[in-house]
C-alpha cells in the first residue's frame, strides 16, 4: 500500500463523473478553496446526514470562498435521485473508476463488518487549498458536527 496523501501535498487531479453524466476535477476549483468529502453510500443514514449537514451550510461555504464536492463511488444516476430526494445543495461526484482519486488518497480500503471483509470508502474529508494543496483531512469522520468543523477550518484558512 502506498504512503497516504496529507497536508501540505497537492491534491490528485483526478476526474470522477456527475450526476448529469459529466466530468469534475479539482482543478476545476483552481483558485478557490473546496472541500472534498468522501462517504461510502448514498441513501444510507450517516451519509444521508453528512450531505444533509454539508448542503444545509453551503450558503456559508460559498461565502467563505469555499466550494463543496461529495464523492462516493454510488454511480451518477443514484447520485442524481440521491440529491433530489433530500434536496442536496452540495455537488457530488462518482469516483467508480478503478485507480480513481479515493485510490490516489488510500481511502478506498479494506473494511470489516460482522466478521465479512470488503472494500469501502473510508468516511474522509479534504481541505484543498486555493494553491490545490491539501491545508487539512478529516479521518474516519465522526458524522455530528463534522460539516460545521469543516466550515471554520475553511475560513481559518
Amino acid at each position: 500500500m502506498s504512503e497516504r496523501i496529507g497536508v501540505g501535498d497537492a491534491f490528485p487531479d483526478i476526474a470522477m463523473t456527475t450526476p448529469d453524466g459529466g466530468t469534475v476535477k479539482p482543478s476545476d476549483f483552481a483558485g478557490r478553496k473546496l472541500v472534498v468529502f468522501f462517504y461510502p453510500k448514498d441513501d444510507t443514514p450517516g451519509c444521508t446526514t453528512e450531505n444533509k449537514d454539508f448542503s444545509a451550510l453551503a450558503d456559508q461555504f460559498a461565502a467563505a470562498g469555499t466550494a463543496l464536492l461529495g464523492v462516493s463511488k454510488d454511480p451518477p444516476k443514484k447520485h442524481q435521485k440521491f440529491a433530489e430526494k433530500h434536496g442536496l445543495a452540495a455537488p457530488l461526484a462518482s469516483d467508480a473508476e478503478e485507480g480513481g482519486l479515493s485510490d490516489a488518497l488510500g481511502i478506498w480500503t479494506e473494511k470489516s463488518m460482522y466478521g465479512r471483509t470488503y472494500m469501502g470508502m473510508e468516511r474522509t474529508t479534504y481541505l484543498v487549498g486555493a494553491d490545490g494543496r491539501i491545508a487539512q483531512v478529516w479521518n474516519k469522520v465522526k458524522v455530528k458536527g463534522h460539516a460545521e468543523d469543516v466550515l471554520a477550518a475553511a475560513k481559518a484558512l
